[in-house]
Formats: structure tokens, sequence, C-alpha cells
């Protein structure tokens, strides 16, 4: 089983690159929204401490099957230990799989143009109020650490792209190559 954990800045591009790895990579994709969405459907806000507990449930079931294995995306606040922590209990339900782990990274520029997407809007109705997300968006950076300092990710299996400038499918094939998937 493999485990891929993409994490980056809102609006990096994290959901659309793991689009393009399954289906290259036989694996599925878990990325973020498809357990905050339903708790903002029935909620109106969203209860992380919630979401926490239905992905662990998720994670657990997941690495138990024969399934080859899962592209999940996230943000990590580096600064934040609560973060920290909840990857460590990601990665050691999947303790014996082999874990890689992309951080992907483009200016902020670039993200407020990706976060205006049609593929972020159709799968992420939480983001179609432009104005408030956008708004998000800023105020993550200010108040957050998405990008990992060199040397600070200590994983063998880690890459560390800046996706500014080349496609999700280039991207894809960039981590499919690194890891040899």
């Amino acid at each position: 089983m493999k485990l891929i954990i993409i994490t980056g800045a809102c609006a990096v591009g994290k959901m659309t690159v793991g689009q393009e790895l399954v289906k290259i990579i036989d694996l599925k994709l878990f990325y973020n929204h498809l357990t905050i969405e339903p708790i903002i459907e029935v909620f109106g806000y969203p209860d992380f401490n919630l979401i926490k507990k239905i992905r662990m449930e998720i994670f657990k079931t997941f690495a138990k099957s024969n399934l080859y294995g899962m592209i999940f995306t996230c943000c990590i606040d580096f600064d934040s230990k609560e973060d920290l922590d909840y990857t460590a209990e990601i990665i050691n339900i999947f303790s014996n799989t082999d874990v890689y782990f992309v951080e992907l990274v483009a200016p902020q520029e670039v993200r407020l143009q990706r976060n205006a997407t049609q593929n972020r809007l159709n799968m992420k109705p939480s983001k179609r109020n432009l104005e408030l997300s956008d708004k998000w968006l800023l105020n993550d950076d200010l108040n957050c650490r998405f990008e990992s300092r060199d040397g600070e990710v200590k994983f063998e299996n880690y890459i560390k792209i800046n996706n500014a400038d080349i496609s999700a499918q280039q991207v894809a094939g960039i981590i499919k190559e690194k890891f040899d998937l």
C-alpha cells in the first residue's frame, strides 16, 4: 500500500495534482474538502474536530483494506504542533505503508488566480464566494506557515515542487518519476 500526502498553501493545486495522479497511478484521491464540505452543509461552519475524527476513521479503514493506496491532500501549518501531531498520527495509521510526502509551493498571486478556477469551484462549494474565499486565503497566509524551511521535512520520500509555472499533469509526472510509482 502507498500513501501520498500532498500539502501546501490554500489554492496551490493539491487537489488538481491529486486528480492528475489518479489518472496515471492506481490510487484513490481523498482531498481535504471531501470531509469539510459535508460538515459545512450540515452545521454551517467547519467543525475541524469532527472533520479530524471522520478522517481518522476513514484512514483506519483504508489502511486495513487491500487497496493499492491513497492520495491525501491537506494544508499543514509547519508552526502548529497540532497540525504536525495530526500528520504524524495519520502516518502512524499507515505504519506498514510506503509514505510519500509532496509539498507544493507557488506565490500568492498565482494561488489567488487558482482560487477562482472552475475545477476548484465545482469540487469545493465553500469556495464559491470568491470574495470570502480570497479573504480566507490571505488571512491564512498571514497566520500560518504552509511552506517548510529547507531541511525541516525529514521524510526519506519527500519532494518540494514549485508548481507556479507547470501544469498539474506535469507535477503528477514528476511525482510518479521521483518515487518510481
